[in-house]
């Protein structure tokens, strides 16, 4: 019998990775390691740039989620210029967001994530994608998932510049505003976007919370760990895609730091592990204990459910009612079931239509008081955004000519890499017994890394540009003739 299983490459996710399996004289599996052969190095390409150009550079390191880096950057120059970018450049700036971050969660829902519950985890692998789901959902609902993420994108594209590496960001605030026609438009789309957010919860409901199976799969302990969340707050401790604080829990719920995004290397410690080239972040003042959960471990959670996980509440109405909703059939908060970081998708989903329905009836968006121009000399400045997969830090050092000395990057996925090491070991454990191994079941093993939706394209990046490949030839009688391999 094989002492090893690998599953490479690994499905439905953004980026490059696999996982080993090692299993004993029985049959068991006894680890599991979500390996990322891809060298991370975006932060030498940065060294000798002008600051100001950073946020359309680190767009690049990813072409899923470019606005969050680009946002994150711009944050990060304003920090670094020491200026305050106008009340309208922020309130663009959250347009953009809110839409993006929309369309990014429905993308992982109904293409990446969603085919596990909506054709099921045991289905064939060939309908475990899009196709699958339309095939449940139907045709008709599929042209609404893709026109609703059309529209939502029109709107980052207009304001953003492009919605793939957006250009829009300057310090102390953003090349282009709203016109009235522009706002009139939006506003049609967020409240549109609200009834979309209605539906994808009812989806989830029918299909999803109306099936014993796979509630049974939330609450049971295959997909459970009991350990810190961050995310960033406003002043009420309620979730803020843009702004705030961050602020960190314990596996009780019981708050243990909330610190502004300068602060954070006093909470964050990055490591490293021979396997792999994605970076393990740890609670400072906890310490790392290894990948195990609990109050002495120091491993934190980002991402959806962490950021509810961290909340006192919604700051939207229809989002809080289903807030109330999940930690209620959950067990209370915080709630330690990762594959409920899914339906904690579909709750931020609706509250940021519902606050890109607020922030465009506010007419006063459209004035042209959109940058003040910074007049301090470069230094140093730290951005913070919850990207869709976690929080986000971008951490910039300056000479005083604003050429970039130093940058360091916390991508979102990188503050759940030990979390998903930890899920896929536990899933593992718990699904592969005396052998017993087929398609359905190394699926479940995935389906434990798929609720943090990792973007492994942001987390890590090959130093030289190179990706392993090999291209196999056939003749016209689909013989194999040549295999071309490129290490």
């Amino acid at each position: 019998m094989s002492k090893k299983i690998t599953i490479d490459p690994i499905t439905r996710l953004e980026g490059h990775g696999k996982i080993e399996i090692f299993l004993d004289e029985k049959g068991n599996a006894t680890n599991a390691y979500l390996q990322v052969p891809e060298l991370k190095g975006f932060e030498q390409f940065c060294i000798g740039r002008p600051v100001e150009e950073l946020p359309r550079i680190t767009p690049r390191i990813c072409g899923v989620c470019p606005t969050t880096h680009h946002m994150a950057a711009t944050k990060a120059v304003d920090a670094v210029y020491n200026v305050v970018p106008t009340d309208t450049a922020i309130k663009v700036r959250r347009v953009i967001y809110d839409a993006f971050m929309m369309e990014d969660h429905l993308l992982h829902f109904f293409f990446l994530g969603g085919p596990d519950f909506v054709v099921g985890p045991d289905a064939p692998p060939g309908e475990r994608n899009i196709l699958g789901v339309i095939g449940k959902v139907g045709v008709e609902i599929g042209k609404k998932v893709i026109d609703m993420r059309r529209r939502l994108r029109s709107i980052i594209t207009t304001l953003s510049g492009r919605v793939i590496h957006p250009v829009s960001g300057l310090p102390g605030g953003v090349s282009k505003g709203i016109t009235e026609e522009q706002r009139v438009e939006f506003l049609q789309i967020a409240k549109d976007s609200v009834e979309f957010a209605k539906f994808t919860l009812k989806v989830f409901e029918d299909v999803v919370l109306k099936n014993k199976t796979y509630v049974d799969l939330i609450v049971g302990d295959i997909y459970k760990h009991k350990t810190y969340y961050m995310g960033l707050v406003d002043e009420n401790n309620h979730p803020d895609f843009y702004d705030g604080k961050v602020r960190v829990v314990d596996p009780d719920g019981k708050e243990i730091a909330k610190f502004a995004p300068k602060d954070y290397l006093d909470h964050i410690v990055e490591r490293v592990e021979p396997w792999s080239y994605i970076k393990f972040p740890y609670l400072k003042n906890v310490g790392w204990k290894g990948f195990v959960d609990g109050k002495d471990s120091g491993v934190y959670r980002v991402a959806p459910l962490a950021r509810l996980n961290v909340a006192d509440g919604m700051s939207t109405p229809l989002a809080q009612v289903e807030f109330e909703k999940m930690f209620s059939i959950l067990g209370g908060k915080p709630a330690h079931n990762t594959l409920a970081f899914h339906w904690a998708r579909l709750i931020e989903v609706m509250f940021a239509a519902e606050h890109l329905v607020e922030l465009l009836e506010d007419k006063t968006i459209t004035s042209t008081d959109i940058r003040r121009l910074p007049t301090d000399t470069p230094k140093e400045g730290v951005g913070i955004v919850e990207a869709p997969r976690g929080t986000l830090i971008h951490h910039y050092k300056t000479d005083e000519q604003g050429m970039v000395t130093g940058v360091n990057l916390i991508v979102a996925t990188v503050g759940n890499s030990a979390a998903m090491s930890m899920s896929i070991a536990k899933a593992a454990q718990n699904l592969i017994k005396n052998g017993v191994v087929n398609d359905g079941i190394l699926n479940m093993v995935e389906m434990a890394f798929r609720p943090y939706d990792p973007c492994l394209a942001c987390a890590t990046h090959s130093l030289p540009g190179k990706m392993p490949l090999m291209v196999n030839v056939y003749d016209k009688d689909k013989n194999k003739i040549k295999t071309i391999t490129r290490d």
